[in-house]
């Protein structure tokens, strides 16, 4: 879950880059940015208190690892806000307001065991179809749920999974 910097940043890089009409390109470098700050050894020097601000820029700022100029710019703010651990969920946040923008709705299928290809673009289709917009399906197993499916997409949650169906017969049965 984003938290308030997080959103602010994301959003931030969001104008920008749909300004610039380049929306694609700054996936890619958030992407590439995500893979070197989450890297657990660059994470702890980026944010380490006793190295100075200015030495920890210096650092991100020579181009490597596929990061351009910009993404350098975004990392030297990170670094200088204290933020540089947030990079996740810049990220996340991003994706969602590139999916919005572009009339996508990402969801969540939760299933017992794992879909085949078919299956998947099945419940993607449906669902599609159903919303009128492009899907973007992220499937997780859990085989907690027994058999059935959770859909989660937006705000909306449909649970027909076998676990809360018998725990609803449990409740039925122990409320007569």
């Amino acid at each position: 879950m984003a938290t308030a910097a997080g959103r602010r940043y994301a959003r931030a890089v969001f104008d920008l880059a749909q300004e610039e009409g380049h929306l694609e390109e700054w996936r890619g470098r958030l992407s590439v940015l995500h893979d070197v700050l989450s890297d657990e050894t660059v994470a702890a020097v980026l944010t380490n208190p006793t190295i100075p601000v200015g030495t920890r820029m210096e650092l991100i700022a020579v181009p490597s690892k596929g990061l351009d100029e910009e993404s350098i710019n975004l990392a030297k703010l990170l670094i200088e806000s204290n933020r540089v651990r947030e990079i996740g969920a810049i990220v996340d946040e991003y994706e969602a307001l590139a999916d919005a923008a572009a009339g996508r709705v990402r969801a969540t299928v939760t299933t017992a065991i794992e879909l085949t290809s078919h299956d998947r673009d099945r419940v993607a289709d449906e669902l599609s179809k159903s919303l009128g917009k492009e899907i973007r399906l992220h499937v997780v197993v859990d085989p907690k749920i027994l058999g059935g499916l959770k859909l989660q997409y937006g705000d909306h949650l449909v649970d027909a999974s076998v676990a809360t169906r018998l725990q609803q017969l449990r409740r039925t049965l122990a409320a007569s």
